[in-house]
């Protein structure tokens, strides 16, 4: 497949998580794409795409893109107001959810601007996608940028409100301009009843890009952390969600009965939490405060011996922890809170499950790794988590954005 790809990442400006890692990954699977941030970009993602040549537009095409992006800014300021005066004291809940959805409009304005520069830069044989999109206002978005698109929708943050409701009521026609895809099954699930009309699939949104670990990077973290070759360590990456079971992982550290290195980076932390862990007689602590960039985080995955993922009962979105596990070669202790996924991880050498909310069970984990890590997961393993490489993921893309423009003519 040759045609270009037109990336569209309102996320592209924040560190961590998977934004720029798949933004990279494909737009090096297809030089020349057009990539458009309009809410800034890394500038570590600004210097690789520059090296495939792709082409990056930071800023708005066109008057009615112009106006558009500035209402979005305009509203998300309403939003972190309405926040702010709400959280300085108790407010009953349909209260506190507002700024949540004065968001969804935001970000659905910030979509149509993004499309309405893309359908102002684009070919007619370009494939439009946006790599995190809003969990609302699908068919707004749509007509608002005058352009179909395929938009990846990762999680169902928080429900609509009548009125974000009634307003996607009105533009429910234009969902036939738009693919929703979610990562797992469970996600589509969530989506199905309040978008019974929308077209969806089911795709994972991370992607095998190949880059895994070398033994100069596991040695590299080793010494940037200052622990020794052969001692055992764990590491916990990303930011302390309510989805994140960090009540079971606190429990764990104390049921520890042999000295265990724990390497935390992610964005929210809680102090008073990792003051309590560092004072615990078998955990040696070692915090990198986040977000960090791409390459401070693989030191991080190189240093460990097995990465933790602990999730409450329940969870299904797509864990991009696993799959970074999975994609750069690190053992894995990851909790059984989604059956589709423990599924799929049943029998693999590299991997040590526990029940979800057992504390007990995750302290049994960690004992094995501490006195024998498992084997690293192989090259194949990111296809057995149907994980895609990136050349394949673009060559899907194309195939999808076409077979929608198809049946939109």
């Amino acid at each position: 497949m040759t045609k270009q790809l037109v990336l569209i990442e309102p996320y592209a400006g924040l560190l961590g998580g998977h934004h720029q890692r798949t933004l990279v990954a494909l737009a090096q699977a297809r030089p020349g794409t057009l990539v458009i941030a309009l809410n800034g970009i890394a500038p570590d993602a600004v210097a690789t795409l520059r090296g495939v040549t792709a082409r990056l537009v930071t800023r708005p095409v066109g008057l009615v893109s112009v106006i558009v992006l500035t209402a979005s800014r305009r509203v998300a300021r309403v939003s972190t107001l309405v926040r702010r005066v709400l959280h300085s004291r108790h407010w009953p809940d349909r209260l506190r959810r507002l700024p949540h959805q004065i968001t969804l409009i935001a970000r659905c304005l910030v979509e149509a601007s993004a499309l309405r520069t893309a359908r102002r830069l684009q070919t007619d044989a370009d494939t439009v996608v946006i790599l995190t999109a809003s969990e609302a206002l699908h068919g707004t978005a749509a007509l608002l940028g005058g352009q179909p698109h395929l938009r990846f929708v990762h999680e169902a943050v928080t429900a609509e409100s009548p009125f974000v409701r009634f307003i996607g009521r009105l533009t429910r026609r234009s969902e036939q301009r738009v693919i929703a895809l979610y990562p797992t099954q469970t996600v589509g699930d969530q989506f199905a009843e309040d978008f019974p009309d929308l077209p969806a699939m089911v795709r994972a949104f991370a992607v095998d890009d190949g880059l895994r670990l070398t033994d100069t990077e596991r040695e590299s973290g080793r010494t940037a952390f200052g622990i020794p070759a052969t001692d055992p360590t764990v590491c916990l990456v990303g930011g302390w969600w309510p989805y994140k079971d960090l009540d079971v992982i606190d429990a764990a550290w104390a049921r520890l009965r042999e000295p265990l290195h724990l390497l935390v980076t992610g964005d929210p932390l809680d102090e008073s939490v990792l003051a309590r862990w560092r004072s615990l007689p078998f955990l040696r602590l070692h915090v990198v405060p986040g977000p960090v960039a791409e390459c401070v985080l693989r030191l991080v995955y190189g240093a460990a011996d097995a990465a933790l993922v602990a999730r409450r009962p329940g969870v299904g979105k797509e864990s991009g922890l696993v799959m970074d596990a999975a994609r750069l070669g690190i053992p894995l202790i990851v909790s059984d809170h989604d059956p589709t996924l423990t599924g799929r991880l049943q029998g693999q050498p590299w991997v040590l499950t526990f029940p979800a909310g057992d504390a007990s069970g995750l302290a049994h984990a960690l004992h094995s790794v501490i006195r024998q890590p498992p084997e690293p997961p192989g090259p194949e393993v990111p296809g057995l988590l149907g994980m895609p490489t990136a050349a394949d993921q673009a060559d899907f893309l194309t195939r999808t954005f076409t077979a929608l423009t198809a049946e939109e003519s």
